[in-house]
């Protein structure tokens, strides 16, 4: 076969940056699967996307002209309502055939073949008649245009526009086409020839546009498939691929830190760039040749919160702000440009004009914040509506100040300032600052705590009673910090769930999951000996009955269990082990962990798969018959199989009790592993429902208490195969 490298690439005026990568990737892969699904390429074929502002494309390694034939087979019907009894074509196969395009001289070479084997529900259906034939293989030029029909009816697009085509499309009859932005150019190369196909109005050809500024040759005429990403970077100026470009501009981010370092006054060699994962992507997306230059700014700037400084140069001018080796911030950014001029002092004076008044701003925020204290914007947030079902921020504050208060009792800390870090919590939601930067609530709230004076457990207690804010975030540092973090969550749980805006599948506005996991993180991570159920009915009790139902603690209980099962399997337990715990709805969430170690020590035990089958049995047994009264009487008791199984969870129950109250649960696990061989003997010589009430009553009686014993760690017959 013709095997050669493919490649499409279309042209089109700059992409939304924070999409681009996303859409570079899926279009590269959506036309390789295509591709590779009509046999056109192999299922190994390396593929290789490339995106930039300007283009998104693929190269697609080992592309046949024409696909291989392939055979197919046509069931057509039964033998016996295809053949009369002379074995002659009945008019059902004949119109059969004939909506296949054939007729009756086929039917001698019609293969006979079982129509499925028989099974335990069924018998062999019998034999079918089959047309055996083979089906010409896909010609490149009609997979490709079926495969880019494909990729562009789904590509991930954010925003789609609508536009004019150009008086020389391919489909002069068209007056508009919907893509992300406007397309100009398409190309399409198998090898050196170009494939002949059209899309969005435009017909393939082998030329591209390079580099807006900087293309050493314009249009860029690409010799074959291959040869795209060197002639691009060579005549276009342009490093077509998203990953070589991004690790370009990583490489240039930490060269001129390094050199920054070892050059500049005051600054050790440990200077370097912000780390921000999709700043680097959005910047990546935003040039097509990145060049890396300094620029600074007036060190006056400097007494602004660096997080302030920070954010405004990430988010509004795309610079990567550069730390010193003490994680300070300096007074030196990098900028990605993307041109490269022999003198790039005017791209870095333009770059530090434009900034300085977004620092300047930002300074203007932190100075008129700090005249008015926290304290004295509490009541203003009784202007602010949380929820309409729900009452306005300060009514939310006094609930969260009271719920943090009861939390820090339980956990001796100090309550009187955590009390006073849950009601000054919200109010630089009314700064100048927070207004500007949203993102800021909570970290400006602690640097104004501090310079009103509040003491500085009340002011990290601030910043931290957001956290975690996501997967992977950092816990509160002390008591009080989780205190006011675990109310502030159970207040926004408990509140917009009981008012009936629990999330639904993808859908969860207030961020319930978010909020629901972090709890749990921080009394798993933390420690913290708090009874889960207990602090839902303590955060419920802060609300009137009318707005939130008590069953409302209940109810999200088991949607915190949900998400406890999310989070341990991130945590590579088995979903046997989970569910041996989580499936009794736990309540002291710290201990879990703990208990989860020990039932998978206790599956180790050789004594394990025994025990786990018997008291799945035991809960079958006692879930068909109503609950035993009583305890087990050994006086009832004729076999000496039972008497000695009595003998030995009598003996097991005061040891489990204090291995438990010490919280030593492999221990006590380990210790039930020694009724094996007792649970095994009752099982083979005793028979448990028997005709007489009072013998049948004592032997469940027994189990039950075996059962109890056994579980009262973890339900293990959730370990049974």
């Amino acid at each position: 076969m013709n095997m050669k490298n493919l490649l499409v690439e279309l042209f089109v005026e700059e992409l939304p940056p924070k999409a681009l990568k996303k859409l570079g990737e899926a279009f590269a892969a959506a036309i390789a699967d295509s591709l590779k699904a009509q046999g056109l390429a192999a299922a190994d074929a390396a593929v290789t996307p490339f995106a930039s502002p300007r283009r998104l494309a693929v190269q697609v390694a080992g592309v046949a002209a024409q696909a291989a034939d392939k055979p197919v087979s046509h069931k057509l019907m039964p033998v016996n309502v295809g053949l009369d009894a002379n074995g002659q074509a009945t008019p059902a196969l004949l119109k059969r055939l004939a909506a296949l395009g054939l007729d009756a001289s086929i039917v001698p070479g019609l293969k006979r073949a079982s129509d499925g084997p028989s099974t335990g529900l069924r018998a062999d259906k019998g034999e079918a008649l089959f047309f055996d034939s083979v089906a010409k293989g896909a010609a490149l030029v009609e997979g490709l245009q079926k495969a880019l029909d494909e990729t562009l009816a789904k590509l991930p697009i954010p925003k789609v526009m609508t536009y004019q085509l150009h008086e020389n499309c391919a489909q002069p009859g068209w007056s508009s086409v919907n893509f992300v932005r406007p397309v100009h150019g398409l190309v399409a190369l198998h090898g050196a020839e170009v494939v002949p196909v059209n899309a969005l109005g435009l017909t393939a050809g082998r030329t591209t546009q390079g580099h807006r500024f900087e293309a050493k040759v314009s249009p860029v005429s690409l010799r074959d498939a291959g040869s795209y990403a060197d002639q691009m970077e060579s005549e276009g100026a342009v490093i077509a691929s998203f990953e070589t470009r991004r690790a370009d501009i990583l490489r240039q981010l930490h060269e001129a830190a390094a050199k920054i370092g070892g050059t500049s006054a005051g600054l050790s060699a440990g200077v370097k760039p912000v780390e921000d994962e999709a700043l680097l992507d959005e910047v990546t997306a935003l040039v097509e040749r990145p060049n890396v230059l300094v620029g600074r700014f007036d060190p006056e700037f400097l007494g602004v919160p660096q997080e302030c400084l920070i954010l405004t140069m990430k988010a509004n001018q795309k610079y990567f702000p550069l730390l010193d080796a003490a994680g300070k911030l300096t007074n030196q950014f990098l900028i990605v440009s993307n041109i490269s001029p022999a003198d790039a002092s005017a791209v870095t004076g333009g770059n530090e004009r434009v900034v300085r008044p977004r620092l300047a701003d930002a300074k203007f925020f932190f100075d008129q914040d700090r005249k008015k204290t926290l304290d004295s914007r509490v009541s203003k947030l009784g202007n602010v509506v949380y929820h309409n079902k729900l009452g306005t921020q300060l009514e939310r504050v006094q609930r969260v100040r009271k719920l943090a208060g009861e939390i820090a009792r339980h956990l001796k800390s100090d309550v009187e300032k955590t009390e006073r870090a849950a009601w000054l919590a919200k109010a630089d939601l009314l700064t100048d600052m927070v207004g500007e930067f949203p993102e800021l609530q909570g970290i400006m709230g602690q640097y104004y705590a501090l310079h009103d004076g509040e003491a500085p457990e009340v002011a990290r207690a601030i910043e931290a009673h957001y956290h975690p804010r996501y997967a992977g975030d950092s816990l509160p540092q002390d008591n009080i910090g989780a205190a006011a973090a675990l109310a502030d969550k159970l207040d926004t749980l408990v509140g917009i769930y009981g008012i009936g805006l629990a999330p639904t599948g993808d859908k969860d506005p207030f961020g319930l999951r978010r909020h629901a996991l972090g709890i749990l993180r921080i009394l798993i991570e933390m420690q913290l000996p708090l009874d889960l159920l207990s602090l839902l009915h303590l955060a419920r009790a802060q609300f009137s009955g009318e707005v939130v139902a008590e069953s409302v603690a209940l109810d999200v209980h088991a949607f915190m269990l949900e998400r406890l099962r999310n989070y341990l399997r991130d945590k590579n337990f088995e979903v046997g082990e989970i569910e041996a715990v989580v499936s009794q709805t736990p309540t002291r969430i710290d201990l879990v962990i703990p208990r989860l170690e020990a039932v998978r020590e206790f599956g180790r035990l050789p004594e394990a798969a025994a025990l786990a089958a018997a008291n799945k049995r035991i809960q079958n047994i006692l879930k068909k018959t109503d609950t035993p009264s009583g305890n087990a009487d050994l006086a009832l008791m004729q076999e000496d199989a039972e008497r000695d199984l009595l003998a030995v969870v009598s003996q097991l129950a005061p040891q489990v009790t204090a291995l438990l109250q010490n919280e030593d649960y492999t221990g006590a696990l380990t210790r039930l592993a020694g009724a094996r061989a007792a649970v095994d003997s009752f099982f083979d010589s005793v028979m448990v429902m028997v005709d007489e009430p009072l013998m049948r009553n004592n032997r469940l009686a027994l189990l039950k208490s075996l059962g109890d014993l056994m579980n009262r760690v973890a339900d293990i017959s959730k370990l049974a195969s």
